[in-house]
């Protein structure tokens, strides 16, 4: 097991959330060893527990004053008001672990009224890796922790896309089309680290707009995708309303994306190179509890920086490029934001060996910079 960089919380109950095979149930079981664990993957305790949720208490010593764990949550919604009343009534705390947010929102925004914490579990990071970490073998398989530990990551990663098709989208009820959901997300990974257009995603996947419109809000529902909004603070610049996309880790997104004989691989390799960098943002910024909102900045005029990190510590602002070399084209738009936030920390992200420094940009190799974000972001 890697050690993560997210902590525990001592005393009060929390969600841990995060796409499927991120690790939340080994990393509950480790940091919790004395926890009553109640998986509702399992067909019996599942079966019980949706008959009837008042059942749960029965599972709990009434003395008890360890942790419980609930994995996978989300199959059973009803059971936030029995959690919610026993924390009320015996001040137990509970571990509720889930895949998806979609069923247990329908409870109200603030899930358990505010008595439980809100933590995600995203891909392994860099640093978390430590000397098992291999850029190149990053950029084509991914984070996930199997894709490191597994023999054959490639057929672990296509393994891990049918099971997503087969049996989280089915569980959901999200979709009874699972052909076209296929269709869309081949679709959808033309569009990694791209603004997002959906009108061209239906027509590429021959499906309604409104149906793709809702696939894309399944994805983020399921924590498989994200959608990066615009960096807008007092802008001073007209710039483009679209957000970016995003699937959550590279080595699922290089598994989805189809490779033709025409299709060029500097492509992929750049999407690949961006989005690692990016994932690793989400985690660290998450797994920190740093609080910054993740944006990215495009103006009118195609000037565009790819990510902007803003919040009580400042703003970071990362230009990633896969290229080996650098060039003054390449920092423009980095120069263009810093005249517009003076105040803001600036980095080109690339694909060299050596660490420069133009003006107030500074230019680092990505294998360096993925073990030094915690730093930088703190």
């Amino acid at each position: 097991m890697y050690p993560r960089l997210i902590r525990p919380p001592k005393a009060k109950s929390f969600f841990l959330f995060g796409p499927r095979g991120t690790g939340k149930t080994t990393w509950v079981k480790s940091n919790f060893p004395q926890a009553i664990y109640l998986d509702l993957l399992g067909a019996e305790i599942f079966n019980d527990l949706l008959a009837n949720p008042q059942r749960l208490e029965n599972f709990i010593p009434k003395d008890f004053k360890d942790w419980v764990i609930i994995d996978e949550v989300q199959r059973i919604p009803e059971l936030l008001n029995e959690v919610h009343r026993l924390i009320e009534k015996y001040r137990y705390k509970f571990i509720l672990t889930g895949s998806s947010g979609r069923k247990l929102r329908r409870k109200g925004p603030n899930l358990l009224g505010g008595r439980a914490l809100t933590h995600s579990l995203h891909p392994l990071t860099a640093m978390e890796l430590g000397k098992d970490f291999s850029l190149s073998h990053s950029l084509k398989y991914g984070h996930l922790p199997c894709a490191y530990t597994e023999s054959d990551p490639k057929s672990y990663l296509e393994s891990y896309v049918r099971t997503y098709l087969e049996e989280e989208v089915r569980q959901e009820g999200v979709t009874r089309n699972l052909a076209a959901f296929s269709r869309f997300l081949e679709a959808a990974s033309f569009s990694q680290g791209s603004t997002l257009n959906i009108s061209s995603v239906a027509r590429e996947c021959a499906i309604e707009r409104k149906v793709v419109e809702n696939y894309f809000t399944i994805l983020e529902d399921l924590l498989i995708a994200y959608r990066l909004p615009v960096f807008t603070k007092k802008a001073k610049r007209r710039l483009v309303a679209h957000p970016k996309f995003y699937f959550f880790d590279v080595g699922v997104y290089r598994t989805l994306r189809p490779m033709g004989p025409l299709d060029m691989p500097e492509q992929v390799e750049g999407a690949a190179f961006e989005t690692l960098f990016f994932q690793e943002l989400k985690a660290i910024n998450d797994a920190l509890n740093l609080g910054y909102t993740i944006s990215y900045w495009r103006t009118s005029n195609h000037m565009e920086v790819d990510f902007v990190l803003y919040g009580n510590k400042g703003i970071r602002v990362f230009e990633v490029k896969r290229t080996g070399k650098v060039s003054k084209l390449m920092l423009s738009a980095l120069k263009s934001f810093l005249k517009d936030y003076a105040m803001a920390k600036a980095y080109l992200i690339y694909g060299g060996e050596r660490r420069l420094r133009q003006d107030d940009i500074q230019i680092v190799p990505i294998k360096d910079i993925l073990k030094e974000l915690p730093g930088i972001l703190s």
